[in-house]
């Protein structure tokens, strides 16, 4: 679960090289400052609104959460009472495809007492340029991660030619809900995340992104199932 927020309006954005073509919305390229918007927009939410207020009011169509086995979010957060109070969260980094219709967020977030922990967040582009999360998980840490001086943002290399528009993919009809197993793919195939599921809840994340010499794995989180 995730996170909780404010101070980092004036956190500084470094951009790769690659991270430099961010061109805005609906430019067919990366636009990581506007995932940073999303996740500062979904924190502040949070703290204004409630928790899964927040949470329900960001997510898009088929997005999965761990509680800890796989959720569809829909489903999970529905009529769900907000808590007393939120949590909070910054976003530390952030990866992207080229076209950006999919990117990845991680970062730091703090709760009940002295409870803190880390969060990765999947996003995808919709057709009017805004972006919602179709993926959500955090874990405790038993100690909390540093803040970084700037939000790092790194883009995938694009595919050979790429002139700001990938090929039309044919429309492949959902697949049932698998609790054991979600994948996805930005529209240009630069960016891609796995996750698996055991039965004991334990998963396996990974994130992948196009560069220079082929795929590089940029996340592999592996997370043991909650403590008896």
């Amino acid at each position: 679960m995730k996170r909780a927020l404010l101070g980092l309006a004036a956190t500084s954005l470094v951009l790769s090289p690659a991270a430099a073509r961010d061109r805005g919305p609906g430019s067919g390229y990366a636009n990581p400052s506007a995932v940073i918007a999303a996740e500062l927009a979904f924190a502040r939410l949070a703290q204004e609104k409630g928790q899964w207020t927040a949470f329900r009011a960001t997510a898009a169509r088929e997005a999965v959460m761990f509680e800890p086995q796989m959720v569809l979010a829909d489903q999970w957060l529905k009529g769900r009472a907000d808590p007393a109070k939120a949590v909070a969260w910054q976003v530390h980094q952030v990866w992207s495809s080229c076209d950006g219709t999919l990117a990845v967020t991680r970062g730091a977030w703090q709760g009940q007492g002295d409870a803190t922990g880390y969060f990765t967040t999947v996003w995808q582009r919709q057709k009017d340029g805004k972006y919602k999360w179709i993926a959500d998980q955090g874990e405790p840490l038993p100690m909390a991660l540093d803040a970084p001086e700037m939000i790092v943002a790194k883009v995938a290399d694009c595919p050979p030619g790429y002139r700001g528009k990938s090929p039309k993919q044919a429309k492949v009809p959902a697949a049932p809900f698998d609790p054991a197993h979600r994948s996805g793919r930005s529209d240009d195939g630069t960016l891609t995340w796995d996750v698996a599921v055991a039965p004991n809840t334990a998963r396996r994340f990974v994130v992948t992104m196009a560069g220079s010499g082929g795929p590089v794995t940029v996340q592999d989180l592996q997370i043991d199932p909650p403590a008896q």
